[in-house]
């Protein structure tokens, strides 16, 4: 068995790109960095940034098109895929991109009413037996321990929570 599997919390390079192709499917893609800092052994505070190619496909493309701007902060769950083509010198070109299955705007500002609406009727339209492609998730649960009992080691399903956007909820308060 083998595994692809990438997840990415980062901000957005540049505004998204939206192309459509026949029958109306929507491709959007956008540069995603994300950062690591560090210090040195000579104390020097270093910080190495890699850029990513982010591809979204069909509802979750138009989804992104209307909600995402440069500078937003998203999280990302896709695969790695490799592609290569021939440039117009003949040279062989590779890029590596990652299709994303699961998009997630963490940005507070850049949510409002209209975008929640639209991420519920992406969930509910890729749902509808037949439809190929991806969906809007939630990241995943998070484990919030049941004080009635002073036990920390009871995963009872009582314990586990939805994070859940537009709740009320502080993005600082997400797991990642």
């Amino acid at each position: 068995m083998s595994i692809n599997k990438v997840i990415l919390v980062g901000n957005v390079g540049k505004d998204p790109v939206i192309r459509y192709f026949d029958k109306g499917v929507a491709k959007v893609t956008f540069p995603l960095a994300t950062s690591e800092t560090y210090t040195n052994q000579q104390g020097e505070t270093i910080t190495s940034t890699e850029w990513h190619n982010i591809v979204l496909w069909r509802a979750l493309a138009e989804v992104a098109e209307k909600t995402v701007k440069k500078g937003a902060q998203v999280y990302i769950v896709g695969k790695i895929k490799t592609r290569s083509y021939v440039d117009k010198d003949g040279v062989n070109k590779y890029i590596t991109e990652i299709l994303a299955d699961t998009f997630l705007l963490l940005d507070k500002k850049q949510v409002s009413a209209n975008a929640s609406t639209q991420t519920d009727t992406v969930k509910n339209g890729q749902n509808e037996k037949g439809t190929s492609g991806s969906a809007v998730n939630e990241p995943f649960s998070t484990y919030q321990p049941d004080k009635g009992n002073g036990t920390s080691d009871d995963f009872g399903s009582d314990n586990f929570h939805k994070s859940v956007p537009g709740s009320g909820q502080n993005e600082d308060d997400l797991p990642f």
